[in-house]
């Protein structure tokens, strides 16, 4: 099944553009239709306009009819190197700041609990 990026109801952006074209022939032709006199023939204009833009939109489409063949999208990780200097700063960091808690841990006194004699 071929995915379309621009589809609307199921069927691409040409098409529409043609129905809508024709739509808009269609109702100028009525307008112009009903009118008096020569505006009648104002009617060959408008389709002959339609005309020409569904021809150019046939034989002259904005992309090909097949589908470039698939490629794989391939993810790059571009803050690879970033991610890994931040883990070296904050691993030095915690270390650091743990020797250096250390010896406050070790060297803090422990104050001996008076017995009670009764």
């Amino acid at each position: 099944m071929i995915e379309m990026t621009n589809a609307v109801l199921q069927v691409g952006s040409g098409v529409v553009v043609i129905v809508i074209v024709w739509i808009a022939a269609l109702v100028v032709a009525i307008i112009l239709l009903r009118a008096a006199g020569s505006a009648k023939l104002g009617v060959i204009p408008i389709v002959l306009l339609a005309l020409t833009i569904t021809l150019v939109l046939v034989f002259f489409p904005r992309s090909p009819e097949t589908p470039p063949p698939f490629t794989e999208i391939e993810i790059v990780d571009t803050l690879f190197i970033g991610r890994y200097i931040l883990l070296a700063v904050a691993s030095a960091v915690f270390l650091g700041a743990s020797f250096m808690l250390l010896p406050l841990h070790f060297l803090e006194p422990v104050h001996a609990k008076a017995l009670r004699t009764h």
